[in-house]
């Protein structure tokens, strides 16, 4: 018997699918599962919600919760944008398990042509054994960016995992479950804590080319100079010694990774904090970033491929400092599955075969969030993984 049990079911009857996917989830563990994570694929939200409810109704435990997406993963198995249910069960009966709803209040500021502010509530109290949280969010209606960056401050330490939760129609059409409720804004999760093995890891797919280089001049998100010299022109040199074949990866989407630590003596694949580059000015030899990179920073140019995330997402399992991994939560980017490998089942087929482990159940998400080198952060192109250990008894009988 184990500890972690997965499920999948296709098909355009989402309540047959519900109860499949939960009886699959359910069969192998050794009791009632005390936590459940159910996702749904559906054209529509009203479906999404008649999938929520019969998931909640047969679950077998009140700690259910899950939203809506364009794609699944349970069962070896990832799906997208078809008709469909994952669920992932697990026994955690020495875990404290807390279950939560975010919701963003307005404060009017003092100055009456400012912005309002926002204040997120809703989240528990935190506790000094507190292992992980997990956060489902919805991006239309929940600042999750700012929340996510800032949670080292409710979260003191705390790794948050996750993924945007949107419906298949965007803005408005997501759906959140969570304690019994449906909610379509906001953001729902669970904060787990007590005697709880996991860990977290985010394969950002990436890798880099060129040199790292330090960023001389830059304002907000535009970067004007990179070690002395004109952003666009470093960018050049850079293309201009890469074989064809990474050039032609560049044109289809440059990237730029931002080293996080600046006292390495090098800095190589897994080092950086991956981000977009929207943008370029010739005029001003500037390029935009997906993010704010400050004066003072190493920087490296960065490619992505399905080689590239293949190799990454290898590398960083068999790295992973986890034995032997018993189940896990996968949050893979939309970008990744059929638009970038040959099938949905690339990530979820890799962590099977490398951890040894069934237990493994997610959703494609439209962002995924996940720890870079100690610190929260909101990705894309990413598979963002936790990953849960043997129970404190099986610990201590080994």
């Amino acid at each position: 018997m184990a500890r972690f049990g997965d499920g999948l079911a296709v098909g355009p009857d989402l309540i047959a699918a519900a109860d499949s996917a939960i009886a699959q989830a359910r069969l192998p563990l050794d009791g009632p599962p005390d936590l459940v994570f159910v996702f749904v694929c559906a054209q529509t939200p009203d479906a999404v919600e008649r999938a929520a409810r019969r998931a909640t109704e047969v679950a077998g435990t009140p700690n259910v919760i899950g939203c809506g997406a364009p794609g699944v993963i349970g069962g070896n198995h990832g799906v997208e944008d078809s008709s469909a249910v994952s669920a992932w069960a697990a026994r955690l009966p020495e875990a404290r398990i807390d279950p939560f709803r975010l919701e963003t209040l307005k404060f009017p500021g003092e100055d009456p042509e400012a912005a309002q502010r926002l204040a997120v509530v809703g989240m528990p109290q935190t506790n000094d054994d507190d292992v992980v949280a997990v956060l489902l969010a919805d991006p239309y209606t929940f600042p999750v960016d700012a929340f996510v960056e800032r949670s080292g401050e409710v979260l003191p330490g705390l790794p948050l995992v996750g993924g945007l939760a949107t419906g298949q129609g965007g803005r408005g059409t997501a759906r959140m479950f969570v304690d019994g409720e449906i909610v379509d804004s906001g953001a729902v999760g669970v904060l787990l804590g007590g005697s709880v093995m996991a860990t977290t890891l985010v394969s950002q797919g990436a890798r880099p080319v060129g040199p790292s280089m330090v960023v001389t001049r830059a304002e907000d998100n535009v970067l004007y100079e990179l070690a002395g010299s004109p952003a666009l022109t470093k960018l050049e040199e850079v293309v201009a010694d890469l074989p064809e074949k990474e050039r032609s990866l560049i044109e289809s989407g440059l990237l730029i990774g931002v080293a996080m630590d600046e006292y390495a003596h090098e800095h190589e694949r897994g080092d950086f904090l991956v981000r977009g580059v929207i943008g370029a000015d010739p005029d001003a030899g500037a390029l935009a970033t997906g993010d704010v990179i400050e004066v003072g920073r190493t920087v490296r140019f960065q490619v992505r491929d399905a080689g590239a995330a293949d190799e990454d997402l290898t590398l960083m399992l068999g790295d992973l400092g986890l034995t032997p991994v018993e189940g896990a939560l996968l949050f893979s980017c939309t970008g990744r599955g059929r638009a970038m490998f040959p099938n949905s089942d690339h990530d979820v087929r890799l962590m099977r075969s490398m951890l040894g482990t069934s237990g493994i159940g997610g959703f494609f998400a439209a962002g995924e969030i996940g720890p870079v080198a100690g610190r929260n952060h909101v990705h894309g192109f990413t598979a963002s993984i936790l990953a849960f250990g043997p129970a404190a008894a099986e610990r201590e009988a080994s």
